[in-house]
């Protein structure tokens, strides 16, 4: 298991605390390898902390980078990266949705790829609320994320 106490790295992270501008653009040249931005001696302190940090013990693999760019675009209702994580119909990943059915409140946690209800998962919200009432719905309609009507949302 690897530790983050190491005397060398909390001994950089902390000089950089005390390092001049020019300093901190010198070591900004020397860690990023380009030359520093014009940017507050706070912002630089920033980046060259987690660069120091990455450099000693590693930075995101590339599974947790698609991730987060996937997860971006779904936030911000784009799809640069041709990544999609979630279906579009539903709610953002981690979304709880409530619903009181017979005097009953359920919560379903939307998942990456299905839901999750009183833990168990789910392919669909239609089977969610086939669970809850014990009759066929049609799930976004029961959890209000369509009209009754059927019209588009």
């Amino acid at each position: 298991m690897q530790t983050y106490d190491d005397p060398q790295v909390l001994a950089r992270l902390a000089a950089l605390q005390t390092m001049t501008v020019k300093e901190l653009k010198a070591e900004w040249s020397k860690l990023m390898g380009r030359e520093a931005p014009n940017n507050s001696s706070q912002y630089m302190i920033q980046r060259l902390s987690y660069r120091v940090q990455e450099l000693a013990w590693g930075g995101m693999n590339k599974a947790l980078l698609r991730t987060l760019d996937a997860l971006a675009d779904e936030y911000e209702g784009k799809k640069v990266r041709k990544s999609v994580i979630a279906n579009s119909r539903n709610p953002i990943i981690g979304t709880r949705l409530i619903r009181e059915w017979d005097g009953i409140e359920h919560t379903v946690t939307v998942l990456k790829d299905g839901f999750d209800w009183q833990g168990r998962r789910f392919k669909s919200l239609s089977a969610v609320a086939r669970s809850i009432t014990g009759t066929r719905w049609n799930g976004y309609r029961f959890f209000g994320l369509r009209p009754a009507d059927g019209g588009a949302q």
